[in-house]
């Protein structure tokens, strides 16, 4: 295992603070994983893309010379878009797709927190069997599942996303608060289940209401991924979530009054923050 930094001065960073630390259940422990920058001549057989959906593009296009033929690419990418476009970047390797619903943040450089346990599904959209290492993650106790319809998932997490991330940046809140806004949270979700399945995800749409209404409550203390990029003024991934839902609703012929309204009104709280709206 080795991790791969974007330039020498993260990797001198890195160095000097030791390796990584994971927090887990009040317990600190350090890691020390080798490092390297992108113009390390070491071949790649298999990839742990796990950057923003917005920077995947850039930082498989720079490490693809690496990569021998038949290198497994896996990309843990919010939303949807993103995926597809680094598999049409590597024709010649073998994208998998991860849809995760574990919990983690950072709360320093090279610093992260374990925050709630979930599971990962795995899949290929190309839908080939399961690769032999699958058995590594059960020795190392990391939850998973394989799965053939993996792009139910994505839809699944996407639309699940959509409906809770970007109201907990206009109401400035932890995702818990959101159950003071129930009646906008239904009406989200009828028009998600809506979209869904004219987008022909009909199973991504079935008891959507009542997994928001689930994560909300199992993540009450928590603030989403997009309340803490605009916090820590970083770029949201409004693009792969909002912006992929109602292009394709669009494409479709599928009115969406509320999600696109809601695009709108994060665009314009974005741009008021002085933050990219793309």
């Amino acid at each position: 295992m080795r991790l791969i930094l974007r330039n020498e001065a993260r990797l001198k960073a890195y160095n000097a603070k030791g390796g990584l630390t994971l927090s887990e259940q009040g317990q600190r422990q350090s890691l020390d994983i080798p490092a390297q920058t992108l113009d390390d001549p070491q071949p790649i057989a298999r990839l742990l893309v796990a950057c923003k959906a917005y920077d995947a593009e850039r930082a498989v296009t720079s490490i693809a010379s690496r990569l021998v033929p038949g290198a497994e690419v896996l990309l843990l990418q919010n939303g949807l878009g993103s995926q597809q476009a680094v598999a049409a970047l590597l024709p010649q390797a073998r994208c998998i797709f991860v849809s995760s619903t574990e919990g983690a943040f950072r709360d320093e450089d090279f610093s992260v927190v374990f925050a709630g346990q979930g599971t990962n599904w795995v899949g290929d959209a190309q839908q080939r069997p399961a690769p032999a290492w699958l058995y590594d993650l059960v020795l190392a106790g990391i939850p998973h599942q394989w799965t053939a319809d993996i792009l139910d998932r994505l839809w699944r997490k996407l639309a699940l996303n959509c409906a809770i991330n970007p109201l907990t940046v206009l109401h400035g809140c932890r995702n818990g608060e959101l159950q003071a806004h129930e009646d906008e949270v239904t009406a989200l979700c009828d028009e998600l289940v809506t979209v869904l399945e004219r987008c022909g995800q009909p199973q991504a749409a079935v008891g959507l209401h009542e997994e928001v209404n689930r994560v909300i409550e199992a993540t009450a203390a928590n603030y989403s991924s997009m309340y803490q990029d605009v916090v820590q003024r970083r770029r949201t991934e409004i693009s792969y979530l909002l912006g992929y839902l109602c292009i394709a609703a669009a494409r479709h012929g599928c009115q969406a009054p509320l999600l696109n309204r809601l695009r709108e009104q994060l665009i314009e709280h974005l741009k008021a923050k002085g933050l990219p709206s793309d």
